[in-house]
């Protein structure tokens, strides 16, 4: 077996043998870019091609097409791919209109897609809940289809979801302020799917494969984001980087049982957070960010008690840590230290060296332990 070859994150997704989708962020894109080909041209692409941040070129099939005097609006059923995902078979519609000269790209919340009611999030208050990577995939694309036919790229770009508003009830939306309906998420326009079995093998087989070739030094990643901040931190070749997922257990246990000189562990703030507060599985739906465990924290390194009431009743884990950079109390790094002591736990003295990076939304290092 060539180790370079079959091990490493895109190792692991062959081996699970599950099959993966489309975000609703890339369905909305593939739905823009056919609705503002046909503003322009009066035809809709069918299907329309589209190109994700890793350089993948998938087709999507339009379910709706509708051109009117007043703009074009596609839609495209989303499809999760082999991943239990509540918003699998939606119809994700995107309608487009002209805008002044100079006014750029607009984003409109349709109906089923929800407006951001409180701080905490990567998008402000009052904005429609259509993430930051899938804002940048459409805006793109628009530009790319105004270039194509001589246009000036200013619209309006309204994303609607059928049936959102109840898919959301299903989700954790209202929690974080979410109202009205769903969020168009991604940020590689990739379903992976996850079978909790099929992953923890996964992960098992990339620590083999990592150890068969001498590595000394392996890191388990939350997403592709904290796999990015791996690479440059580290240098690490494809077969060191575990797609850990939600299972943080998972790796720890068998690199106990497997271990290697040093293991890097990798993640989003919040998901770390539950790490640091003793889960071993990340995942949204079996546990939560406990927010007064992170201003107990906050008051070790410092944090008054006016502060760490703002943090226990904060609306996110992304908003107790920005509370906490304003005053200059290092919430990241006592973070990330009390993941590491929890990872060493588990690993109960095995020989392994543990290191915790927590990032924000965009890939920063705003912890270390």
């Amino acid at each position: 077996m060539n180790a370079e070859t079959q091990g490493g994150r895109s190792a692991q997704l062959k081996h699970t043998g599950l099959r993966p989708g489309w975000t609703t962020g890339a369905c909305a894109t593939a739905a823009t870019t056919a609705a503002y080909t046909a503003l322009l041209t009066g035809d809709f692409p069918d299907p329309v091609s589209i190109t994700l941040p890793k350089g993948q070129t998938p087709s999507f099939a339009l379910a709706v097409e509708e051109l009117t005097p007043q703009g074009a609006c596609a839609g495209v059923v989303k499809d999760a791919g082999d991943d239990p995902d509540v918003t699998h078979g939606a119809l994700v519609r995107s309608t487009v209109r002209k805008l002044p000269p100079g006014s750029g790209v607009v984003f409109r919340a349709g109906p089923g897609v929800g407006t951001v009611t409180l701080p905490g999030l990567p998008l402000e208050v009052g904005e429609p809940a259509v993430n930051p990577v899938p804002r940048r995939l459409m805006r793109e694309h628009v530009e790319r289809v105004a270039a194509e036919h001589g246009a000036a790229g200013d619209v309006e770009i309204t994303v609607s979801v059928d049936h959102g508003e109840e898919i959301a009830r299903s989700t954790w939306n209202g929690r974080l302020g979410i109202v009205g309906g769903l969020s168009i998420l991604g940020t590689t326009g990739v379903v992976v799917p996850y079978s909790c079995s099929a992953w923890i093998d996964s992960i098992r087989r990339g620590v083999d494969v990592a150890r068969a070739a001498g590595l000394t030094h392996v890191a388990g990643c939350t997403g592709s984001t904290s796999e990015r901040t791996v690479r440059a931190e580290y240098d690490l070749p494809d077969i060191a980087l575990l797609d850990m997922g939600d299972f943080a257990g998972a790796v720890l246990k068998y690199v106990r049982r497997h271990p290697v000189d040093r293991l890097t562990i990798c993640g989003g703030f919040a998901k770390l957070s539950k790490l640091a507060a003793g889960h071993l599985d990340l995942h949204s739906a079996r546990s939560q960010v406990d927010k007064a465990f992170l201003a107990g924290l906050a008051r070790l390194g410092g944090a008054d008690e006016e502060l760490a009431s703002r943090i226990a009743t904060a609306n996110t884990g992304l908003e107790a840590l920005r509370l906490c950079e304003a005053a200059g109390v290092p919430l990241g790094d006592l973070v990330a230290a009390r993941a590491r002591d929890e990872a060493l736990s588990v690993l109960r003295g095995a020989p392994v060296a543990v290191d915790v990076l927590c990032v924000d939304r965009a890939g920063a290092v705003v912890g270390r332990g």
